[in-house]
Order: C-alpha cells, then structure tokens, then sequence
C-alpha cells in the first residue's frame, strides 16, 4: 500500500481462499510504524472484506493477530469481526512460539453491517 498524495509505502495487505469448497478466506495486514494510528488497517480491512464477500462470494473471513498486538484486535472488532478463540502456539516468530487470537465475520454479518459509517469509516 503507497499513499496517494506522497508515494509514501505504508505496508501490505491481502486476501487469501483458503477453502474453496467451504468458501473460506482470510485477511491479513502489515504497516510501517509510521503508518500506525492512522486509520490505514481499518480502511485496508474494510477493502478486504468487501472484495471478499462481494466479489470473490466467500461465506467466511477469518484473521489472526498476536495477542499482544492491541491495536490490531482492536481493527479487527472495529471492522465487525469476533474473537473466536485463542490458538495457542500458533506462529514462529522472533525465535520462539507465539499465541494467536482467531477473528471471523459471517456473510450475513457483513450484509447486515458493512456500510462504512457503522464503523466510523469516511467512504
């Protein structure tokens, strides 16, 4: 992701099936520490989910954040998602094992909720 007005790289996002069958997707992000704070994970997740469910027809989305990464649980309820669990040991990083939260949205969680004021995201 490069802000429009500057060229400035902000970090990268994406979108994944992970299950065509069961129409399962995931979403995941990573932002330079200057573009925390911003608004950027929200506006970025938004985007995601949207394609994910209007375009790509998916049933479920599903993210991952360490626990200890507040900020990011925080977008994850902001855009609509539930903490579903906790997956413990889930990821290598920084030399050891590392818990993570479990985020879902349904389809018809979405529908219900997916104008962008009810996140208090400017279109």
């Amino acid at each position: 992701m490069i802000l429009q007005e500057t060229g400035q790289f902000l970090g990268n996002c994406g979108i994944g099936v992970a299950d065509p069958h069961n129409r399962e997707a995931w979403i995941g992000y990573v932002f330079s520490r200057e573009a925390w704070g911003h608004g950027y994970a929200t506006e970025a997740s938004l985007a995601l989910l949207a394609l994910g469910f209007e375009q790509l027809g998916v049933h479920r989305i599903i993210a991952t954040c360490d626990p200890a990464n507040v900020a990011s649980a925080r977008v994850l309820e902001k855009i609509g998602m539930q903490r579903e669990g906790r997956l413990r040991q889930h990821k290598w990083a920084r030399d050891r094992w590392r818990d993570s939260y479990l985020y879902g949205i349904l389809e018809d969680e979405w529908e219900r909720t997916r104008s962008a004021d009810a996140y208090g995201v400017a279109e």
